[in-house]
């Protein structure tokens, strides 16, 4: 089981988005995925449709240690997309953690019952330094955050999410590595040479960072993507060619590269994604084995 937390000191970037559209993409290409809502504002929760919602959230899941799947795992329209709600809607769990012996630790604990289960944690989480948010980073294999590209982000990554990872780095002393940390640069304008000089000083300046790396892929700023939340569905089954008068590439093969660049282990199974068809026509001859 891979686990993936989104994560952003600064809000507005997208996390939501791409956990979404990430977790809504490796469903149609079979994978077993559960989304974690972890952000006060509950925008992932309710994101899709849900054909069985579970009586618990994360609430539960965080406060009392709640570990049954059908207390907790609530299922999107998405076949294979599950979710755990976010429902800590007074924002308590960032002082119950904060005062917990292993409150920075306990998502980590508590996330192995559920690798049988799963192929795919993606954590979706709030735009500020929390208990939650460290917890987050801690419980993860890989930490993906969004940039948009503008000046005020790329400050703000420095001293927000950049010294967050630092932060962290002594959990090493307990035998836990801070997870490398991926930048997606979000929201791009092909003409704008603002966005492009940003992209090139963040590609310059993280290679020298350890286990930080600005990825390939970038996200384009094109209408797909919110005409795809407000019908509730992943980008990639609203738009999967590419508009003859656009430079940008059709929203299915922006997130099929994203996927493909985070898990290559998958890769021959995002290429067989059509944004059309979803995951009917390849589930079937995937086995568990093929999954994982």
């Amino acid at each position: 089981m891979k686990v993936v937390s989104i994560i952003s000191t600064k809000g507005g970037v997208g996390k939501t988005t791409t956990a979404a559209n990430l977790g809504g993409f490796a469903a149609d290409a079979g994978l077993r995925v559960l989304l974690l809502d972890l952000d006060v504002q509950p925008t992932l929760s309710s994101y899709f449709t849900l054909d069985m919602r579970a009586p618990a959230g994360i609430y539960e899941m965080l406060a009392f240690n709640e570990q049954r799947i059908e207390q907790l795992v609530s299922h999107t329209a998405v076949a294979g997309l599950h979710l755990v709600l976010s429902n800590d809607d007074r924002g308590e769990l960032n002082t119950l953690l904060l005062h917990a012996p292993d409150g920075r630790l306990r998502l980590r604990h508590l996330l192995p019952a559920l690798a049988p289960l799963y192929d795919l944690v993606l954590i979706d989480t709030q735009g500020a330094r929390s208990v939650m948010l460290e917890m987050a980073v801690l419980a993860s294999d890989l930490a993906l955050s969004p940039v948009t590209p503008e000046i005020l982000a790329a400050r703000e990554l420095r001293r927000g999410t950049l010294q967050l990872i630092e932060d962290i780095a002594p959990y090493r002393h307990l035998g836990i590595e801070p997870p490398p940390l991926h930048l997606l640069i979000n929201r791009v304008h092909p003409v704008s040479s603002n966005a492009r000089l940003i992209q090139e000083a963040l590609r310059r300046v993280c290679p020298g960072m350890t286990g930080v790396h600005v990825l390939a892929v970038d996200v384009p700023a094109i209408e797909a993507y919110p005409r795809a939340a407000t019908r509730g569905l992943p980008v990639h089954r609203v738009e999967y060619r590419q508009p003859a008068d656009r430079i940008a590439p059709a929203a299915l093969e922006t997130m099929r590269l994203l996927a493909s660049e985070l898990f290559p282990q998958w890769r021959d199974r995002f290429a067989l994604v059509t944004g059309r068809s979803g995951a009917k026509a390849i589930a079937g001859s995937a086995s568990h084995g093929e999954r994982r």
